[in-house]
């Protein structure tokens, strides 16, 4: 059995083909699937293939930073959340770079403007690729938000 890595409860994730360079995400097990923050989300056809627009403020507390995206929409998901309520959510499946690791995952597009996190890793992206050490926070690197601001200021304008 290949030896997995250990992540801690929360880790700094990039989406570069999404131009989001940090964003903090809540490691959760408990959640099958991963979700990002989105707003603005607009469904459109190219080339007859059905695409998502959203839109991202990716740093907690700081709704200067807007990243525009687009994504391939996958599908259409019923999602219950912790509080037992149900809800349709837009699935695009997108490359996840976590320390030193870049690999695909799918990733639902939900309001998570009450939530701690602008994201949440699930145990989709998990599944034998690390164990979470709950104990534990930013085991491939904490980020200043000096540090994060700077990625923002260097990342490419779309």
């Amino acid at each position: 059995m290949t030896k997995l890595k250990i992540i801690g409860s929360k880790e700094w994730c990039v989406f570069k083909k999404l131009g989001i360079p940090a964003i903090q995400a809540r490691v959760d097990s408990g959640a099958k699937t991963s979700s990002i923050h989105a707003t603005n989300i607009e469904v459109f056809s190219k080339e007859d293939v059905d695409w998502v627009r959203f839109e991202v403020d990716p740093i907690q507390d700081n709704p200067n930073i807007i990243i525009k995206c687009e994504a391939k929409l996958v599908r259409r998901k019923m999602v219950k959340s912790s509080m037992g309520a149900s809800e349709e959510r837009f699935m695009i499946r997108t490359l996840l770079t976590l320390g030193k690791n870049t690999f695909s995952i799918k990733l639902t597009l939900a309001s998570r403007d009450t939530m701690n996190y602008r994201m949440l890793l699930g145990r989709e992206a998990l599944n034998g690729r690390y164990l979470v050490n709950s104990a534990e926070d930013c085991l491939f690197g904490e980020l200043s938000q000096e540090a994060i601001l700077k990625k923002y200021a260097e990342a490419p304008k779309k």
